[in-house]
Order: C-alpha cells, then sequence, then structure tokens
C-alpha cells in the first residue's frame, strides 16, 4: 500500500493509466457476464422450449458455475433474470394481493357443434360479417398465470385468482426454465403474455415415484399440483419441480402485429413457449375437425388437456367484440366429453346457500374421477331430482360438468334395488325448520328465515367480507365461523363494532393477527359504493347489476326511495332484480343493518370524484363503437359513453342513436348503418360533442 501511494505521488500517468485499465478490465468482465448469459439463455431456449439440447448437461452446469463466480465477484452487475436466479432461493412468506392491469376473463363453455354455430351467429351479427378466421388452441389443464415485461424484461408474475386480482408469484415463476426472463428484442416491448402452468405427466409421474419412495403420499392430479406449487414458500423447492409454461395470448396497446395468431407466431420466435398446434380455421366445420382430431390425440399429448379454445383471430373484430361482464365475447372454449364412472348413491342431504337457497346433495360411495377422488355432487334443485328419477341405493353416472364440478347425468336402472322408495323433497329448512317457499318459474326453494338461519347468517357475512365485494384482508370463512359461535357477530354490520381486545381472548387469534383483522375492516370503509351494493346479498343483485344500480341511483338513499316502475326503467334491470331489491330494502332488518354500515363511514354513495365526471350529455342514446382508434383507447371511448349517460351497444339496430366510427370500420357494419340511416360520427366529432 506504501509503495502504491508513493508511486502514485511520483508518477500520476501511471495511475491514470492503471484507472483505465481497471475501467476496460470492469468492461471486459461485464462482456463476459452479458456473453454466458445470453449463452445460458440460448440454450435453456433450445431445452426446454424447442426439446433440442445443444450442449449437453455437464457442460451447461460449467458455464453456469462460471457465470455464478462472475457476479458473486462483482455484484454491481447483478441481474434478477440471470439464468442464475433460476435456482430459486427466495423464500416468501405470504404472497402479495395484486390487482390486474388488463382483466384476466374465464372463457363460455360449448359442448356441440350447435353451440359452436349459435357463438358465430351471435358474433358475425354485431360484427355485421359472416367472413371470420378463428385460431384453434388446446386448452390446458394447468394453473393460469400472468407475465408481466416491460421494456422487453420480465417483472412481475401473478396468478389469475378472482380474475380481477391475484397473488404475485414472481420469484416461483423465475425458476421456470421454458419461461424467457429477457426475450429477443424483435417483439412489442411492454406486454404481458397469458399462459398455463403445467406439471407433464412425464415429471408428475416422477414426483410421485420420489414421494412413494419415501413414505409419503403421492399427488392427486397434475393440475392442483402444478397450482399448489405456484403457492410453496421456498422458490428453491419450486426449482425442483418440473413445471413448465405453455402461452396462449399477448396483451399489448402496441398496435404491431393484425393477428392473435401473428403476435402468438412472432412471440415463439422470440422465445415464448407457445404450442404448435395451435392452427387457423376458415370455418365452424374446420374448427370441430381440430376438436375430434385432438378428442383422440389428446391422450397422447405430454400434459393433460380438457378441450379446445376458440379464438376469432382478427385482434381488431376481438376489440369490436368486447366482453361480457364474465367473458370475451370473441372466444368460447368447446369441452371434450366428460369422463364419467358409476358409483352408488348413499344418502342425499341438503344445503342452505347466503340467500336461503336450498341444494341437494348426493353422498355417494367414494370413487375415483379424473384424477381426484369423489363423494359428494350438486342434484341442483327438485325437478333435477323428479327429472332422474333418482332414489337412495340406485347406481348413478357421475361426470365432472367442464372436468370440474362433479355432477350426476343418470341413473343405472337395471341395478336399482328392488325396496328403493321415491324421494320426496323436503318441506322445511335443513338448519332451523322453516317452512321451505318456492315461487312459480323458480327453480330453487327457499327458507325465509333471513336473520336467524345460522348458514345463511354465515353465507352472508362471507359474501360480504369477499375479494369481489369489501375485500375485508385477515378474515376467513373460519374466523367468521369463530366470531359467530363467541357471539361476536351475528351480521356484516357487527363487524365494525369489533376492536384487537374483543378479538385477542379467541382461541388461535395472536394480537398480529387481531390487528390485520380489525385493520382490514377499517380499510373496507374505502370501498366504493358499487362493491357495497354487491357485498349487501341482495338476491339478484351481482357486480354488474350493482354497477348499474349504483350509476343510476348514485346513493342508497335513493335506490331505498325507488318505486318498482323506476326500477324496471334502469336499463337491463328486470321485474324479477326489482322486486328483490324491494323485497331487501323494505324488510326492517335490512334497513337497519343498511344504517349502521352508513353510521360507521361505510361508502353509501358515488364518491364525489366520480360524479363530477358524468354529465347526462348522451342520455338515452345507444351508441355502437366501430373501428380502430388512436387517441384514446375503445376501453376509454366506452367508459365516456357510459359516463355522459348512454349506453353501448355491441352490434346495429334501430335502436342505435349513432355510430362512433374509427379506421377500418367493418363493411357490412356500413351498409347497415346506411340502410338505416343512422348518422356516423369520427372519434375527434365524439370528443368535441362531449367538450
Amino acid at each position: 500500500m506504501y509503495f502504491y501511494t508513493l508511486f502514485f505521488e511520483t508518477n500520476n500517468s501511471f495511475f491514470y493509466r492503471s484507472k483505465t485499465n481497471l475501467k476496460f478490465m470492469s468492461i471486459n468482465i461485464q462482456d463476459k457476464i452479458l456473453a454466458l448469459r445470453k449463452e445460458l439463455n440460448k440454450h435453456n431456449y433450445n431445452y426446454y422450449v424447442l426439446d433440442n439440447a445443444t450442449i449437453s448437461d455437464f457442460d451447461f452446469d460449467i458455464k453456469l458455475k462460471e457465470l455464478e463466480k462472475l457476479e458473486q465477484e462483482n455484484p454491481i452487475f447483478f441481474d434478477p433474470n440471470s439464468p442464475t436466479q433460476r435456482v430459486g432461493g427466495t423464500v416468501t412468506k405470504s404472497f402479495n394481493t395484486v390487482f390486474h392491469k388488463n382483466r384476466m376473463y374465464s372463457l363460455d363453455n360449448s359442448y356441440s357443434k350447435e353451440d359452436l354455430l349459435d357463438w358465430e351467429k351471435r358474433i358475425q351479427k354485431i360484427l355485421g360479417t359472416t367472413v371470420l378466421e378463428y385460431t384453434c388452441e388446446l386448452k390446458y389443464d394447468g394453473a393460469s398465470i400472468n407475465l408481466t415485461y416491460e421494456n422487453g424484461q420480465f417483472v412481475k408474475a401473478v396468478t389469475r385468482g378472482d380474475g380481477f386480482q391475484g397473488d404475485e408469484v414472481t420469484a416461483n415463476i423465475r425458476t421456470i426454465k421454458s419461461i424467457p426472463l429477457t426475450p429477443n428484442s424483435d417483439f412489442v416491448s411492454n406486454f404481458e403474455m397469458r399462459g398455463e402452468i403445467i406439471l407433464p405427466i412425464k415429471g408428475f409421474n416422477k414426483m410421485n415415484q420420489d414421494r412413494l419412495a419415501s413414505g409419503e403420499e403421492a399427488y392427486k392430479n397434475p393440475r392442483n399440483t402444478a397450482s399448489g406449487s405456484l403457492k410453496l414458500q421456498d422458490s428453491a423447492e419450486v426449482a425442483k419441480r418440473p413445471l413448465d409454461c405453455l402461452l396462449y395470448q399477448v396483451v399489448t396497446s402496441e398496435r404491431k402485429y393484425k393477428t392473435h395468431f401473428e403476435s402468438l407466431e412472432n412471440a415463439r420466435k422470440v422465445g415464448f413457449k407457445v404450442p404448435k398446434t395451435i392452427t387457423l380455421a376458415k370455418s365452424i366445420d374446420e374448427v370441430l375437425r381440430f376438436v375430434n382430431e385432438w378428442d383422440t390425440k389428446r391422450h397422447d399429448l405430454p400434459y393433460e388437456t380438457d378441450g379446445v379454445v376458440i379464438k376469432v383471430n382478427s385482434l381488431q373484430h376481438q376489440e369490436e367484440l368486447g366482453y361480457t361482464s364474465k367473458a370475451p365475447r370473441w372466444a368460447i372454449a368447446y369441452k371434450f366429453k366428460a369422463e364419467q364412472v358409476s358409483t352408488i348413491l348413499n344418502e342425499i342431504s341438503y344445503q342452505v346457500g347466503r340467500t336461503g337457497a336450498i341444494t341437494p346433495v348426493a353422498n355417494l360411495e367414494p370413487v375415483e374421477l379424473a384424477g381426484t377422488i369423489v363423494k359428494r355432487a350438486s342434484l341442483h334443485n327438485a325437478d333435477q331430482i323428479q327429472k332422474l328419477e333418482i332414489r337412495l341405493g340406485d347406481t348413478v353416472f357421475v361426470e365432472k360438468g367442464g372436468e370440474i364440478i362433479p355432477k350426476i347425468i343418470g341413473v343405472d336402472f337395471s341395478k336399482r334395488p328392488q325396496n328403493a322408495k321415491e324421494t320426496i323433497y323436503i318441506s322445511n329448512c335443513p338448519e332451523c325448520g322453516t317452512k321451505l317457499t318456492r315461487k312459480e318459474g323458480d327453480a330453487k326453494h327457499y327458507c325465509g328465515n333471513e336473520f336467524g338461519c345460522k348458514p345463511q347468517i354465515a353465507g352472508r357475512i362471507q359474501h360480504f367480507i369477499s375479494r369481489k365485494a369489501m375485500d375485508i384482508d385477515g378474515l376467513g370463512g373460519e374466523t367468521v365461523e369463530l366470531l359467530r359461535k363467541e357471539g361476536l357477530i351475528q351480521n356484516y354490520a357487527d363487524l365494525y363494532d369489533l376492536t384487537v381486545q374483543k378479538v385477542l381472548p379467541l382461541e388461535r387469534i395472536a394480537e398480529k393477527s387481531a390487528k390485520n383483522m380489525i385493520d382490514g375492516i377499517n380499510k373496507s370503509k374505502q370501498i366504493p359504493f358499487e362493491k357495497v351494493l354487491f357485498a349487501l346479498g341482495i338476491r339478484f343483485v351481482g357486480e354488474t347489476v350493482a354497477k348499474k344500480l349504483a350509476k343510476h341511483f348514485k346513493t342508497i338513499d335513493h335506490l331505498i326511495s325507488a318505486d318498482f316502475e323506476t326500477l324496471v326503467s334502469v336499463d337491463e334491470i328486470g321485474d324479477r332484480i326489482a322486486q328483490s331489491i324491494i323485497d331487501f330494502l323494505s324488510n326492517s332488518a335490512s334497513l337497519t343493518l343498511v344504517n349502521r354500515l352508513k353510521k360507521v363511514g361505510v361508502q353509501m354513495s358515488i364518491s364525489e370524484e366520480s360524479i363530477k365526471n358524468q354529465t347526462d350529455k348522451l342520455k338515452g342514446q345507444v351508441i355502437v363503437v366501430s373501428g380502430v382508434f388512436y387517441q384514446i383507447s375503445r376501453n376509454e371511448l366506452k367508459k365516456l359513453i357510459e359516463d355522459n349517460g348512454g349506453k353501448v351497444s355491441a352490434s346495429i339496430s334501430k335502436k342505435t342513436s349513432f355510430i362512433l366510427a374509427g379506421d377500418n370500420m367493418g363493411p357490412s357494419k356500413l351498409a347497415k348503418a346506411k340502410s338505416l340511416e343512422i348518422q356516423i360520427i369520427s372519434e375527434q366529432d365524439f370528443l368535441d360533442k362531449l367538450s
């Protein structure tokens, strides 16, 4: 050190040259690290995506260790997307809940050619054309995932959850080697990739062999095991599992590609594992040929699949078709015929739902079906029992509806016991003994003891705290039941009377849990009015209806004072919904709960910020949005229409007030608009109209 200092004082030029050499050395190290990362990423792609290894495992490990050493010695060049980070090691004690930037919708299902033809007719009517192209993709049986990339770099992975929000599992997803962390640059810059995390059958069988050899219980099926793997706390354990990711959708605002097929083809080119089974189809007959082919060939695939997803190929058409409250109009799932087994019906029990609806449940002799043991199946209602002519002791045929929910589809009458008695539907509530009622035209029987029937009390509270409603953290079904049994709550308004001191003495409630619970309850006071309205649990008032009611009436007081005629005048509010709202809000017990919620500060009106952006400029007008827009997005245009009192319609009719047209409006739509003499205005004209 002394020598260097002395030399520094006598020869500054040498120091500067040394500094330059150090800089060059640093650059050389960085280049070496970047080159190794690029090479290893390429080898990972060849092996895990193309199934075509170009290097031995030994040589790959040598290069990986070389990179690890360089990164450890030069932490300034750390990169979370380096191949060295795929081995895991991050421990996540709790997974953050994250809202999806773009909602992850579910899919409508079809089971026949007729279903597909009906779907095609609906979309042809909306688009005004019969010339359509489709993509056919296998429906992978795994756990849905949303991958976010910014500036070409992987930054976040979130599970589907309820479609609106899911759990962030970024650390675990990094360990899956078929997912590119730094895809090639020749693609869109900022985007989301939707896909399915799967566990290939071969890897699943190997995992079970290892578990059985070590005396552990085998996993039930690949789908549930893949889903459970994403929530393991130690990412190093996730890295040990042979998980894979099959990708099926690019979500981006960049207009680089015109079709869904083109976007996936290019995603594959830059490193994403997009299955090559995806096929273009010019007609429903071609779609059915694809379905029939893979209904047989699917059993030879290395992973499980339960159907085919059919999508409109044009991205512009997808935008025009948009979404219902639950699913995209431009896609539908065709489900393969479900696996079917037979077993014995031992007993019929009856469940009481939060609205008082009674659901009969078949208790079965346990039987394996599609990888799981089935013991129970829904019988839906009295009509279904009568239709099946089902009796205790019958041999029944069971299948999984959509291969998820078990259902009884028939009875083997040849095996019916001679002494089997006709099934008589219950007349009183199995929980509280109240006489059941059934209104004309309603398939369900109901228990009317809303505030005295325990399952209804618990069910309404659990609905109230759920994610789509008040989204109260720190509370779950078991905790609700514990609070109810201890006499601390009898309804959802009682939640706001809880304190840390009141819940601390309860079994399994630690101080931190108690504090989180009370914090979650207090935070729920900021949940917007439309979600509060949904949370109240009014029969037939789902999320979409709650939003329409909140937007129209703006406050709970206005809704309470609305009569039947006023309610049915609101768009999409029919007689049944209107009567249900009146029944609920005229009930003294319900009004007491509403007033208590209002008193503690729960939002019972639309926020001032929301109201100030709303006008009646388009009140009573029905507007069709068609074409490609550049100033603001299609969704923003639709929101502007609704915020100004208008209604967005998917198809042109005599009721259409005007068409908001962008570029490339379909010729069939244009012709129909002219034949009906409907005004067509541009994006700029529309914005001027509002301003």
